[in-house]
């Protein structure tokens, strides 16, 4: 089996989206704009409401997934086809955009702290028009696996070498998206597919990743390389990170703001489709 070891770190950078939440980018950014078939990692971590009470009102989607993972704080969904939620410390929405959706996040708190992840993954030309759909769980509905070394793995999708099943369903790209707990100096290990783009981020704590020992920093984001086999080490003291693969879908891509196609083509009827009202 070949190791993976990471090939690229980077921190991202700081920038605004919604109406002025402050996050940092770190997929999407001039640094890494792209890993197929991940479009765009965010990571919102803030104590100051000011820097996330005006939310994300109503926006429109097409063409890809959106997936919000929660780590502290509230945040209400809403949409156009009458789906209302509640996003908690823990849990994980997991909307398909598909041919089209307008909607809403906004934080149902107006104090304290405010940490997740929201993650694009595109989908490929013939799933890119289904219908909008959603993959909700909240946070006692994710299986989490305790290992002999007191390792915890909250599993969203994907399964572990231990056999533990998240419940995300994604057959175009059969995600990997795990939430890692490892203890100090302890070792996490995970079979994963050969052709699979994968990474890691650190949320808290060192990690010393492959045969290599390259080490990872608290919020830092390392790119993978090819291999089927990762191993992770525990630097000095408990770590958490996310580990995150699926496989590439090899396919042209064509951004437009809030939709992401094939074809600028493509992008331009989603636009005239939203102003029209056909979302």
């Amino acid at each position: 089996m070949a190791t993976k070891e990471i090939r690229m770190l980077t921190l991202g950078m700081p920038t605004s989206d919604g109406a002025g939440v402050k996050l940092t980018r770190i997929i999407g950014s001039p640094e890494l704009n792209f890993l197929d078939p991940f479009l765009m990692l965010d990571r919102f971590e803030t104590e100051n409401p000011e820097d996330y009470i005006a939310g994300f009102p109503p926006h429109p989607h097409r063409g890809f997934e959106t997936v919000t993972y929660m780590l502290e704080g509230t945040m209400r969904h809403e949409d156009n086809l009458g789906n209302n939620g509640l996003l908690k410390p823990g849990g994980i929405q997991w909307m398909t955009a598909g041919r089209g959706i307008i909607h809403s996040e906004m934080p149902e708190q107006i104090d304290g702290a405010m940490r997740g992840f929201q993650l694009w993954i595109n989908l490929p030309s013939h799933a890119k028009m289904q219908d909008p759909h959603y993959q909700d769980y909240d946070p006692e509905q994710l299986p989490v696996e305790i290992r002999d070394n007191g390792t915890e793995v909250r599993v969203i999708s994907g399964k572990t070498d231990m056999g533990t099943q998240g419940p995300i369903v994604n057959d175009w790209v059969k995600p990997t998206y795990f939430d890692v707990s490892l203890p100090a100096e302890e070792m996490f290990e995970q079979t994963l597919s050969a052709d699979d783009n994968s990474f890691l981020f650190v949320i808290s704590g060192k990690v010393a990743v492959g045969e290599q020992g390259r080490i990872a920093k608290p919020s830092s984001l390392a790119v993978l390389t090819a291999g089927d086999k990762l191993v992770v080490k525990s630097v000095d003291d408990v770590a958490r990170f996310l580990l995150i693969s699926g496989q590439p879908l090899n396919e042209p891509i064509a951004r437009g703001g809030p939709f992401v196609m094939n074809t600028q083509e493509e992008i331009r009827q989603a636009f005239s489709d939203f102003r029209q009202g056909n979302f």
